[in-house]
């Protein structure tokens, strides 16, 4: 079973991810992914100023440049696992070094056309 881990930061542990330390511990991570056979997907995200917002409205395609609200948390990154179960989801979830400052939430994939 697929499963996304959404990495939910702070301005602060987010502007803080420059720090070598904090770099090794998220290559080790995904390192240990990868040997263990779980890795599918994953990515670090630019900050939300870099963002663009599109939405259809009676046949209207709509942009909004930066983030669309103002929040104290944003998506800061993610990675997509493949394992047995939830609980094997969550045990690589608490595994993520930015789960010590950050938040990461753990959502099963719906269906998809991808393997």
């Amino acid at each position: 079973m697929k499963y996304m881990l959404l990495v939910h930061l702070s301005k602060d542990t987010f502007d803080a991810a420059d720090i070598p330390a904090l770099a090794a511990a998220g290559r080790a991570y995904g390192e240990a992914l990868q040997s263990a056979g779980v890795f599918v997907a994953g990515a670090g995200l630019h900050p939300p100023q870099n963002a663009t917002t599109v939405s259809v409205r009676d046949g209207q395609r709509h942009v909004q440049d930066g983030p669309f609200a103002d929040t104290k948390e944003f998506l800061g990154g993610f990675v997509i696992i493949d394992v047995p179960n939830l609980d094997a989801a969550l045990e690589w979830a608490a595994r993520h070094p930015s789960a010590a400052t950050a938040w990461i939430e753990v959502r099963p994939l719906g269906g998809s056309s991808f393997r």
